[in-house]
């Protein structure tokens, strides 16, 4: 922490030791030149109850327990994602062969493929599991940054390859190559990339009510 965030803090909490309302010191602070974001994190540091000195929040942490729980949901999430999609693949292209493309026995690919899922999905959803019983025994733990970082790295993974796949999309429509093939394959990153976008960016809005 800066010193100047140091004299923020310190500046609300004799503020609201004084007895002054929580609302003059946000506004006197914006007036000063503090952004919203640095006033209200400033204010939440204290709980907004009656008692004869500010009274601190508890401080969202995470133990390396709940990390390591994190870096394993996150890990599954993006092998069974890559199992789910070169699976996917492998099946089309037997569905649909391309003479002027050999690919060769898929069989091999489609073990491999399904080997990753099986073993990665079930540890995936198991960690869900116990991440979701966790924050029900404590909500606050919903905004520890650990969690926080690794949702955000799973939403950019995702933005990357939704914008990768509609790039593709485009350039096969202007090259004249938009094959029954080609868009399923196109289809099959967008559906997985999109659910996985939609569901972590839900997760967040949800942990924002909860906090």
């Amino acid at each position: 922490m800066s010193k100047r965030e140091d004299a923020l803090n310190q500046f609300v909490r004799d503020a609201l030791s004084q007895g002054t309302a929580r609302t003059e010191i946000r506004q006197v602070l914006l007036q000063a030149g503090w952004t919203s974001k640095q006033v209200d994190a400033a204010l939440d540091a204290y709980s907004d109850v009656e008692f004869s000195i500010p009274v601190p929040t508890p401080r969202q942490s995470i133990s390396a327990q709940e990390a390591f729980l994190y870096l394993v949901l996150f890990t599954t999430l993006y092998l069974a994602a890559y199992a789910l999609g070169k699976l996917s693949f492998s099946f089309i292209e037997q569905a649909f062969p391309d003479a002027l493309y050999h690919t060769g026995d898929n069989t091999r690919s489609i073990r491999w493929s399904m080997s990753q899922l099986i073993v990665a999905l079930p540890v995936f959803l198991f960690t869900t599991y116990r991440v979701r019983r966790l924050l029900a025994e404590d909500p606050t733990k919903a905004g520890s940054p650990t969690r926080k970082w690794l949702t955000y790295i799973a939403l950019f993974i995702a933005v990357a390859f939704l914008i990768g796949d509609f790039a593709t999309l485009i350039f096969g429509l202007l090259g004249g190559e938009l094959t029954l093939r080609f868009i399923l394959k196109v289809a099959t990153v967008g559906v997985i990339a999109g659910a996985i976008f939609s569901y972590y960016l839900y997760d967040l809005k949800r942990d924002d009510r909860r906090l």
